[in-house]
C-alpha cells in the first residue's frame, strides 16, 4: 500500500477504529490485581482501600459473594478486584471464612493469573492495642495457603511537629510487639502503619500509603504488577516509571518509521503508532474505563488528519532543537520522528496525571472541554 492510501485510511473514523482497538488491547494487557482485605469490624477497610485506589469499591463496584462472609467486587477501572470480608471477626466466622478461602485458592490456582488471589492486607487498628492468638493463627493459616500477607496498622495517628514527622509512640510499641511474634508473613513480619483519613481535630495527617502499595508490588507476581500500578492512585511516581517505559518504546518504533525521511505532509504514518501509546498511557494512569475512553478518544482526535493540530506544531517546534532540523525541515527524520512521539508521549502523560487531581465532576468538565488545550500547552512547553 503506498503512503498516501495509507494516509487516506487515516481519516477520523479510521482512527477512532484504531483507537477503540488499541484501547482493548491496552486495558487487556494490563490486566488484573486481586487484594483480599481481612481485620475486625472498625479496622477500617473501606477507607484504606478507597484511599489507595481512588474510590469506593463496594458500592460502586459489581460485587458478588464469593463464600460465606465472603465478597468479591470489581472496582470500576477493570484493573482491581477485592475480596472483602464484612463484619469479619476471629473465632468461628474465621473459621468459615478460612474453609471458603482455601477453596477459592485451590480452584483459581489452575486458572488464568488474573484470576488468582495476589495479595492479602490484614488490618489491626492501631488503638485496639491487643492483638489475640486467633488473629496471628488466622494469618499463619492464610500463609499456609500460600497466600502473601501483609499486617496493616490502619488509623494510626502522626502530625508534623516542628517540622518533623511524628507518629503516635503507643502506634510503633504495638507494631513492635506484632513483629515480635515472628509471623511468617510475606515481609518477614513487618507491620505497615498507615492513616487513610485526615483528622483535622487531631491533627492527624495521611501517610504510609505509598509504603504499603511498595510492599504490595513486591510480594505480587511480575504478571500483576502494571495492574496494581494502574489500580493505585497514591504512587504517581511508579505511573510516571510505567508511561515512560511505553513512550521509549513507541519513539523507537517511530524512529523506525522514519529511517527512510518522510515529509511533513505524511506525518499521519507516525498517528496509528502515537494512538496505540495514548491508550496504553491512558491505561496506566487508571482512571475509571468510562473517562479513560473519553480521554483516550480526545487524544486520537488530535492526532486525526496527519497530526494536523498537535504533529505539525510539535514538528515545528522540535524541527528548532534537532541538528540540521532547518535545512531537513521539509522531512521526518528518525531523529524527529521518535522526538516528535516522545514529546506527544510526555505532554500525553502530563494531561493524565492532572486529570488524576480532579474530582469526578471536574474530570468530567475537563474531557468535554480542556483536554485539546492542555495537552498543547504541556507540548509547547517539552518540545
Amino acid at each position: 500500500m503506498s503512503e498516501s492510501a495509507q494516509n487516506k485510511e487515516l481519516l477520523p473514523e479510521g482512527i477512532v477504529q484504531l483507537f477503540h482497538k488499541e484501547f482493548a488491547d491496552a486495558y487487556n494487557e494490563i490486566g488484573r490485581f486481586n487484594l483480599a482485605v481481612f481485620g475486625k469490624t472498625g479496622s477500617g477497610k473501606s477507607t484504606l482501600i478507597n484511599a489507595v485506589f481512588g474510590q469506593t469499591v463496594a458500592p460502586t463496584g459489581i460485587g458478588r459473594p464469593v463464600t460465606k462472609g465472603l465478597n468479591y467486587y470489581l472496582h470500576s477501572n477493570g484493573f482491581l478486584g477485592v475480596f472483602d470480608s464484612e463484619g469479619f471477626e476471629t473465632g468461628t466466622s474465621g473459621d468459615s471464612i478460612l474453609a471458603g478461602l482455601e477453596r477459592i485458592v485451590q480452584t483459581k490456582n489452575s486458572e488464568p493469573i488474573d484470576q488468582r488471589i495476589h495479595a492479602v492486607w490484614y488490618l489491626v487498628r492501631w488503638s485496639d492495642r491487643r492483638f489475640e492468638n486467633a488473629q496471628a493463627d488466622f494469618i499463619r493459616a492464610l500463609r499456609a495457603m500460600g497466600l502473601p500477607v501483609i499486617i496493616v496498622m490502619t488509623q494510626v495517628p502522626a502530625q508534623h511537629i516542628d517540622g518533623e514527622f511524628v507518629i503516635h509512640p503507643d502506634a510503633i510499641e504495638f507494631a513492635h510487639y506484632i513483629e515480635s511474634l515472628n509471623i511468617p508473613t510475606q515481609v518477614n513480619g513487618t507491620v505497615y502503619l498507615t492513616n487513610a483519613l485526615a483528622d483535622p481535630f487531631l491533627q492527624s495527617i495521611v501517610f504510609g500509603l505509598v509504603e504499603l502499595v511498595g510492599a504490595t508490588h513486591q510480594v505480587i507476581p511480575e504478571a500483576v504488577a502494571n495492574a496494581l500500578t494502574a489500580a493505585q492512585q497514591v504512587d504517581v511516581r511508579r505511573k510516571k516509571e510505567a508511561a515512560a517505559a511505553v513512550i521509549k518504546q513507541a519513539a523507537l518504533v517511530s524512529g523506525g518509521i522514519g529511517a527512510v525521511p518522510i515529509p511533513i505532509a505524511d506525518a499521519a504514518l507516525l498517528v496509528p503508532n502515537q494512538v496505540a501509546m495514548i491508550a496504553r498511557i491512558t491505561a496506566i494512569y487508571g482512571l475509571p474505563q468510562s473517562r479513560s475512553r473519553a480521554l483516550s478518544i480526545a487524544g486520537a482526535a488530535i492526532l486525526t488528519g496527519g497530526a494536523t493540530q498537535a504533529g505539525r506544531y510539535a514538528v515545528t517546534q522540535l524541527l528548532r532543537f534537532i541538528p540540521g532540523g532547518q535545512i531537513a525541515g521539509s522531512a521526518i527524520s528518525a531523529t524527529v520522528a521518535a522526538s516528535l512521539t516522545r514529546a506527544i508521549g510526555i505532554a500525553w502523560s502530563r494531561v493524565c496525571e492532572y486529570a488524576l487531581t480532579l474530582s469526578p465532576s471536574d474530570q468530567s468538565a475537563f474531557l468535554k472541554e480542556r483536554v485539546k488545550d492542555q495537552f498543547l500547552t504541556y507540548l509547547g512547553k517539552n518540545r
